[in-house]
Order: C-alpha cells, then structure tokens, then sequence
C-alpha cells in the first residue's frame, strides 16, 4: 500500500482522514474552497486558512482501469480502478482514489465493470487513506 507523502499545506487533510472525517482546505477570509491544499488562495490571494468537514458524498468524474499496474507492487491487486471523485457539497474538488466493495477491501475487490462516470459514491477509510464506495 502506497503511504501519502505529506507537506505542511497537506498534512491536516491526512491527519483528518486518520481520525475518519473527510475535510477541504478553504479560504478563511472568501470561503473559497481549494484541494490540492496550498499556502494561498487562488482567488482573493488571503493567506488564511481553515479545514471544513465534507460530507463525503460526490460522483465519480472520471476514472480508469491501469492495465498493466501503473506500479509493480500493485500487479496482484488487477484489474483495480482508479476513480477521480467530485464531491457533491464542494463540486470543484476532486479526489483520486478508488472505488472498493467496503472499507479495507483490496484495491481489486469491485468487477471494474460496475464502475461508471456519474455514479454516486461515498467515502470510507481504511487505515487513514480515503476509499469510495457505492452510495
């Protein structure tokens, strides 16, 4: 299991996603939300920085099927999909992550073909990481 690489700006969506709560940086000043998390906010340039809860629900925007893996540790997980998530409450973030039967299941564990642009997800999390499953 790959483990995320953290940087200040980042490391409270990570230590948030440890405790089971799905948060977004925002602007503290506009409102703005903004994933990737960054020092600045691209709209009003306010260095003010707050971490909202999300509800966790969103549709997949897009997705894709690696074949072979994209790494070689993850050959004895394929076929695995890779799913981009826009999140309902906040619908100019997207998340990567991936589409699984329940929290913990292996990256392989839903029949790629079940996977479909549009359809409703919500988020789960298996030891600290973000995963999607069918709402």
């Amino acid at each position: 299991m790959l483990t995320p690489v953290t940087d200040a700006d980042g490391a409270p969506f990570w230590e948030y996603a440890a405790q089971g709560e799905l948060r977004v940086q925002a602007c503290a000043d506009c409102g703005e939300p903004r994933f990737p998390p960054r020092p600045c906010c691209p709209h009003c340039q306010s260095f003010a920085v707050e971490w909202r809860r999300v509800s966790g629900r969103g549709r997949v925007w897009s997705y894709v099927v690696p074949h072979p893996p994209l790494l070689p540790g993850y050959a004895e997980q394929a076929p695995y999909n890779v799913i981009v998530v826009e999140l309902a409450d906040a619908p100019r973030i997207r998340l990567v992550g991936n589409l699984v039967t329940r929290a913990g299941a292996p990256l392989g564990s839903l029949d790629p073909d079940r996977v479909r642009i549009g359809a409703r997800v919500r988020v789960v999390f298996s030891g600290g990481l973000p995963q999607w499953v069918l709402a």
